[in-house]
């Protein structure tokens, strides 16, 4: 479309045009040389167009320059080379190999004439690519960081849409950069749905070894593809060595098989469990055949505090229990009874630093109770506390990380600790009850107040007895009947109960029951008389010392110490790996002007220090980083400092490589790739489909442009084309005698 800068009325233009073709038919009327008549119209012609070009000139002709937005659109290509699109599927031709045949043959000659088309590949970065010499190496496949590197990489540019080819492998970051790059993702899936013949370990996890000499339980799945129903052989090592060697027998093909095995980890050392699932020579990768954990260390002793509202046969069985146990320090207060003024007496042992602090039954001060990880309240009623007592304990389990357990029926009567602090922090409901004990002369016998095992408690290591959930529940259904139960209400949200006991009129009742509370946990056993499981048991029954100790050890084993460090799992070699440090007072508030050094020693032994700065997370915390260059165990010890004072050091140990995610369920994952076309607006597209890419593509290209205006006489060319028509007029006049 033309327009003009300089419009005139139709008639002046008109009158424009009649007067340059007189003006040029008058110019040679009356030539004094004779000049034939085809010469005559010759040079009237040439300077009519002469005029009518200054003319058209002087209205400034403007053109609207409409550019093709489809074809100045950018239609990258991004080919996933990581380690998995090396694998062969069934036809022996790599996932690799496929990817590059499908966008050299059909993606560039389908599009390639339509929009700006550039190939780049990714694995753990975005590269430029070039097709014969990519290689599929990369360690992992950050797809969604890939797709938001994309958004970065064209920002400013029109983007039509993203194509992705990859077997959906995502190993990289979890943010969804599909969405956040706002440009629509076209993946390609390459691979097979179900691959031919693989075994592979999903999954290893362990339990924490709270205390010395603590059993764990290390949970392993592993599935086969391929293999039918027939058996696998699983081998446990411990620090390589190995230690237990297992056959089991999958349900179906591609069903997950759960193994737990029971170890004991070091105590002085981390411990590092491997779990090998036998190879087979026909399976499509043995890099997923094996997983390892590591477990840390239980560290220092536990301290715990016992608290008793008077001197009996259960006071006397715990504290033999729990003093039996050598990761165990426990101080114990009993109250025994009134002096000549009215005041309690109380019976105190405890370490000579901390006896002092006992001496009026419970801690006065914040730093004197959090000196402990865990507390034992007995029989034992709210109103032996002050108000300020009470507050510190609910800070105890919030703020410090401690345990709390409130253990026999006489502490839940009265409902005395309703409206305390202290009820909030239990797992159980206390409103609203007689406040009475049901007890056992009061009903006929049966499997009144017998321990009832929830599935939750079957699992649970607090009521583990044997070495599995049958064994478990066997055992707790052979223990003889508690006293009384407290008639409580039953669990708050988020609680769990792990056993209950049967009540009048077959009402069950919780008995243990469990909860997280802030930064700790809270536990209450409602049970009178657990003693009967020690008494009224074999002499060689452990069932008594086995669940109070392990109650002792769940409750104070989180606890941490004023400078706690912790490190990310699941980091792989090359990784830049944080390590956040955890720096509180003595009691337990956040540091927030500590001075933090970390020392890092890697697989060989080398140490290097790591600088760590404040974090936000939040105060008190402060994270350091450090890249790991090879795959093994690597220790971590912080020490935290304020001016000169030394508020602790803290050591843990961290695993990288321990599995290859990379190589995990070698199948194609259409559902990440259908998740990321999703959330960015685009589609999944099937191989015989991928003719149709283009309209999809056109579809989604930005709208055009507005039209560029552009003076077409405001050129060179258009001075040009008068200069010439001007000279030939004066060289043909010079040429046939005119002047």
């Amino acid at each position: 479309m033309m327009m003009f800068g300089n419009p005139v009325p139709w008639w002046l233009l008109a009158l424009l045009l009649v007067a340059a073709a007189a003006a040029a038919y008058v110019a040679y009327a009356g030539a004094v040389v004779p000049l034939s008549p085809r010469q005559r119209w010759g040079l009237r012609t040439i300077r009519a167009i002469t005029l009518l070009l200054v003319i058209l000139f002087f209205l400034r002709p403007i053109v609207f320059d409409r550019r093709d937005s489809a074809r100045n659109a950018v239609v990258p290509i991004l080919i996933d080379r990581s380690r998995s699109m090396g694998l062969a599927d069934a036809d022996g031709e790599t996932r690799l190999a496929r990817a590059k045949d499908l966008v050299e043959r059909r993606l560039l000659p389908s599009l390639g004439g339509e929009f700006q088309v550039e190939v780049l590949s990714f694995g753990e970065a975005v590269e430029e690519a070039r097709l014969s010499g990519l290689e599929a190496t990369a360690r992992r496949s950050d797809l969604a960081g890939a797709i938001a590197a994309v958004g970065e990489r064209y920002a400013g540019r029109s983007i039509a849409g993203v194509i992705v080819v990859s077997d959906g492998g995502d190993t990289g970051s979890e943010r969804t950069g599909a969405a956040a790059s706002g440009v629509p993702v076209f993946p390609i899936g390459v691979g097979e749905r179900r691959v031919a013949r693989d075994r592979e370990v999903l999954s290893v996890t362990a339990g924490e070894a709270a205390l010395a000499d603590s059993v764990v339980d290390l949970s392993v799945a592993v599935v086969s593809h391929g293999f039918g129903r027939q058996p696998m052989t699983l081998t446990v090592r411990e620090n390589g060595q190995p230690i237990h060697v297992r056959s089991v027998t999958p349900g179906a093909d591609d069903s997950p098989v759960q193994v737990v095995f029971q170890v004991s980890p070091k105590k002085d050392a981390a411990t590092l469990y491997a779990v090998e699932v036998a190879a087979d020579a026909s399976e499509i990768t043995v890099d997923n055949n094996a997983r390892s954990a590591l477990v840390q260390p239980p560290g220092r002793r536990r301290r715990l505090l016992l608290v008793e509202g008077s001197p009996g046969f259960e006071h006397g069985f715990l504290k033999r229990a729990l003093d039996a146990d050598p990761g165990l320090e426990v101080d114990a207060v009993v109250r025994k009874g009134r002096n000549d003024r009215g005041a309690d007496t109380f019976y105190v042992r405890a370490a000579g630093t901390r006896a002092a602090g006992l001496v009026d039954g419970y801690p006065a001060t914040r730093d004197a109770l959090f000196a402990y990880d865990a507390l034992v309240f007995a029989n034992v009623e709210a109103d032996v506390f002050t108000r300020d007592q009470l507050d510190m304990t609910a800070d105890f389990v919030g703020e410090r990380g401690g345990g709390l357990l409130v253990l026999g029926a006489r502490s839940f009567e009265h409902q005395s600790w309703l409206r305390t602090p202290i009820e909030d922090v239990l797992p159980v409901e206390l409103a609203d009850r007689s406040g009475l004990a049901l007890r056992a002369a009061d009903r006929p016998a049966g499997d009144r107040n017998r321990v009832i095992l929830t599935s939750d408690g079957e699992r649970h290591p607090i009521m583990r007895l044997g070495t599995g959930a049958a064994d478990t529940r066997t055992r707790w259904a052979s223990a003889p009947a508690l006293a009384s139960i407290a008639a409580i209400g039953g669990p708050r949200a988020g609680a769990t109960v792990l056993a209950d006991a049967m009540g009048p009129a077959s009402v069950a009742r919780p008995l243990v029951a469990v909860q997280r509370y802030g930064e700790g946990r809270s536990m209450v056993f409602t049970g009178e008389a657990s003693w009967r499981w020690k008494m009224r048991r074999p002499a060689d029954d452990r069932l008594y010392d086995t669940f109070w100790r392990q109650t002792a050890r769940w409750l104070a084993g989180a606890s941490p110490d004023p400078v706690a460090v912790s490190t990310a799992a699941g980091a792989g070699p090359g990784d830049v790996v944080p390590v956040t440090v955890t720096v509180r007072d003595r009691t337990f508030a956040p540091v927030r002007d500590a001075t933090v050094t970390l020392s890092v020693s890697g697989p060989g032994g080398a140490a290097r220090d790591v600088q760590a700065a404040a974090a936000d997370e939040g105060p008190g915390k402060y994270v350091g980083r450090f890249r790991a260059d090879q795959a093994g165990v690597y220790r971590v010890r912080a020490e935290g400092r304020r001016g000169g004072e030394r508020l602790g050091v803290a050591e843990s140990a961290l695993l990288v490589g321990g599995a290859d995610d990379e190589l995990s369920d070698p199948r194609l994952n259409e559902d990440v790739l259908r998740r990321i076309a999703f959330e960015s607006g685009g589609a999944l597209v099937e191989e015989h489909a991928v003719a149709t890419l283009g309209r999809e593509l056109a579809r989604h290209a930005p709208d055009p442009a507005p039209p560029v205006p552009r003076e077409i006489w405001h050129n060179a060319w258009a001075f040009l084309l008068v200069a010439a028509l001007a000279a030939a007029e004066w060289t043909l006049r010079r040429r046939w005698g005119m002047r």
